[in-house]
């Protein structure tokens, strides 16, 4: 007896209770294939019957391909069957394709081409993945320190594409969390617990003044009262600069309301050297303009917690692709 299904389709009059019969979709293994079609073959009984047509032999078929005669002669009569079609004649002396059996050899062969084709092109899509490094670093280290790692990372990863989103402190943390970026470089004073952290260098905060501020001529360090007390440039919220001067004055109530706060450096520098106000910002990010004396650094009490740690940060309980493990270590070294 046939196996049957029941189908219930509801109504207002009750239900319609149709008894059909299971078709080929039902199955084991041929579920995927929709209702009226065949189940595809597999692509390793095409490589055999390719391999049996270019050997004249299912046992040297089966020696190429590395798998016993019997599972070759199983592997034969599976794709037989699911073709429904007689494909190879055997005999004591060997086997030989039928004339169907040689026709679908001719598809066979472009159907592996195209396999072949798709396994190469996801290999390549693959490599460039693989080599593909998203970094997020904070401004100053985009600006100052990138560059110089960026060329380490070239000498030792040649074929690395890097993308860099340059943000603030806070925006690099961010975007790790997102899965936006591999690896990011911070510099404030806090690394969350949820990311690993190394440290790639130091840096300090450095109070700057046009030429002609009073301030170039005090004869004493700046104290941290009076810093706290003075309107300054500074940079935006959530930047690694503003937190460690926030986190340095912190014992005398914070900083004043700024003249100005910005996300970038480069006008607050300018607008330092016009004499608008003292600004507070990384030493590494002013000392060209320091050279070139476009700016004059204001000596501060010694005792002001205004030097931090440079890190690399990335996501706990993931590992860092290999470029990124250069360019770290590029970073480390410099």
């Amino acid at each position: 007896m046939s196996a049957t299904r029941v189908s219930d389709t509801g109504g207002s009059g009750g239900r319609d209770r149709r008894a059909r019969p299971a078709g080929n979709g039902d199955r084991a293994g041929e579920g995927a294939a929709g209702a009226g079609q065949r189940p595809l073959p597999d692509l390793h009984a095409l490589q055999l019957l390719v391999a049996v047509a270019e050997t004249g032999s299912l046992g040297r078929a089966a020696a190429r391909l590395r798998i016993s005669q019997p599972s070759a002669s199983a592997r034969m009569r599976t794709l037989e069957r699911r073709l429904g079609l007689h494909l190879v004649e055997r005999s004591t002396s060997g086997s030989r394709l039928t004339a169907t059996g040689a026709v679908v050899t001719d598809w066979a062969r472009s159907v592996l081409e195209q396999a072949a084709a798709l396994v190469e092109g996801a290999a390549a899509l693959r490599s460039r993945q693989e080599n593909r490094l998203h970094v997020a670093a904070s401004l100053t280290i985009a600006e100052e320190l990138m560059p110089g790692w960026l060329v380490a990372l070239r000498e030792n990863a040649s074929d690395a594409h890097v993308g860099l989103t340059v943000t603030n402190s806070w925006g690099v943390i961010e975007a790790l969390r997102r899965g936006e970026c591999d690896l990011g470089f911070v510099e404030g004073p806090r690394v969350p617990d949820d990311l690993h952290r190394s440290a790639v260098g130091r840096d300090r905060l450095a109070i700057v003044v046009a030429p002609g501020h009073p301030w170039t001529r005090r004869r004493a360090p700046l104290t941290g009262r009076e810093l706290a007390d003075t309107p300054l440039l500074v940079r935006e919220s959530g930047s690694g600069t503003r937190e460690t001067l926030e986190k340095a004055l912190r014992q005398y109530d914070g900083i004043a309301v700024p003249v100005l706060e910005l996300g970038s450096t480069a006008p607050l520098r300018s607008a330092a050297a016009r004499g608008v106000a003292p600004a507070v910002l990384s030493a590494l990010a002013v000392r060209e303009d320091l050279d070139l004396h476009r700016l004059v650094e204001v000596e501060v009490d010694p005792a002001l917690p205004l030097r931090r740690v440079l890190h690399a940060v990335w996501p706990k309980g993931r590992e860092l692709p290999e470029p990124a493990l250069h360019l770290l270590r590029a970073a480390r070294n410099s």
